[in-house]
């Protein structure tokens, strides 16, 4: 999905644009499995009793609750975290009604390094560390490819803008 061409600049264009790592995603599900293997269980429980009508509307209304709090929340909020990199800044997006961001122009940036353990490096992500002209190191967690990102974005901060040079996006175009 690309980001909207109408936030952008008339000469900027997207370079990357990446939500967070599907690893995000694991705790949810596994919640999903638990809410509905707990919730058949109980139904069962209760199948030969007088009030199981009301128990098994009982147990929907909490199972239902239990999903979406567990589940369909996280992962809306997976769904609706941007990074981006484009030909002039980074953009961070995240939120569902409390909409946040963050934009560093590529001129600002002073170093960019990445991070990631031994089950990033297995699942290909990482953590992306920007540093600017701010006080503190901005840390962008669960970055697919970060290897990739992270050359990626070095090479647009350092990239002339009077060169022919423009490094190709991740997913292969110009």
């Amino acid at each position: 999905m690309a980001y909207p061409d109408d936030l952008l600049s008339p000469s900027e264009h997207v370079v990357i644009h990446r939500h967070p790592h599907w690893k995000m995603l694991l705790f949810p599900v596994f919640w999903l499995l638990v809410v509905v293997a707990i919730g058949t269980y109980l139904a069962g429980l209760v199948v030969d009793q007088s009030w199981a009508t009301i128990a098994w509307i009982a147990l929907a209304v909490i199972g239902v609750v239990l999903v979406m709090w567990l589940t369909i929340a996280p992962l809306v909020r997976w769904r609706t975290t941007h990074f981006i990199v484009t030909s002039d800044r980074v953009m961070a997006r995240e939120g569902v009604f409390k909409r946040t961001g963050l934009d560093i122009p590529l001129s600002r940036i002073n170093s960019v390094r990445f991070e990631h353990s031994l089950l990033d490096r297995v699942l290909g992500c990482g953590t992306l560390i920007i540093e600017s002209a701010s006080d503190e190191p901005l840390e962008f967690d669960d970055i697919p490819s970060v290897e990739k990102v992270h050359s990626l974005l070095y090479r647009e901060v350092n990239d002339n803008p009077d060169d022919d040079f423009h490094p190709r996006t991740l997913d292969g175009r110009a």
